[in-house]
């Protein structure tokens, strides 16, 4: 419905950003397990509903970004392309769903920089910064690493960096589908 009401508007870029971490299997009302209907099905819905006016928004020299957030935890799963929906993941554990949902993610931006040439895609881990997710998902996380997280503000900076900069490494079309972590492709 999104993409529909504004199609007549410019798109220069899209931050997907939206998630969760639900810690006990829930289904949607859609029969789908939360956290793959919000971190990973929404995405793609909203970004692929997008790619159209991101595509007539952008010029050869004025690139189209999406950039996508995804978390450090994703590091500790490789994709599991079977059970996208953790119907085997027992016991359940929302923390393992979230950085699966996050390998997802980082896949999805990389399949997308394969398959539209004409927008830069990017994923990138913004550090563990102090957020009041980090804080409700995670409480015995935070509780041992508060005073070493990140701040709202450094945990941005890199989304903004590879949303807003004009730095090559952001936008040679060459590192669309690269996952980047403090400025850096990894």
């Amino acid at each position: 419905k999104f993409a529909e009401e504004n199609s007549d508007r410019g798109l220069h870029v899209l931050v997907n950003n939206a998630g969760c971490m639900v810690n006990k299997r829930e289904l949607t009302e859609d029969n789908l397990e939360k956290n793959f209907a919000t971190n990973t099905l929404g995405t793609y819905i909203l970004t692929e509903s997008l790619i159209p006016l991101l595509q007539r928004s952008g010029t050869a020299a004025a690139r189209t970004r999406v950039v996508t957030v995804s978390s450090g935890g994703m590091l500790t799963n490789k994709l599991d392309p079977v059970d996208l929906q953790f119907e085997s993941l027992t016991p359940y554990d929302g923390t393992m769903a979230y950085a699966q949902n996050k390998r997802q993610q980082v896949v999805m931006t990389e399949v997308w920089a394969k398959k539209y040439s004409d927008v830069q895609f990017t994923s990138m881990h913004p550090g563990w910064a102090d957020t009041p997710a980090v804080r409700t998902a995670m409480p015995g996380f935070y509780e041992k690493m508060k005073d070493k997280l990140r701040t709202v503000e450094q945990g941005a900076d890199t989304v903004v960096w590879l949303a807003a900069t004009q730095n090559t490494l952001a936008t040679d079309p060459r590192n669309s589908g690269e996952f980047f972590q403090d400025r850096q492709n990894c």
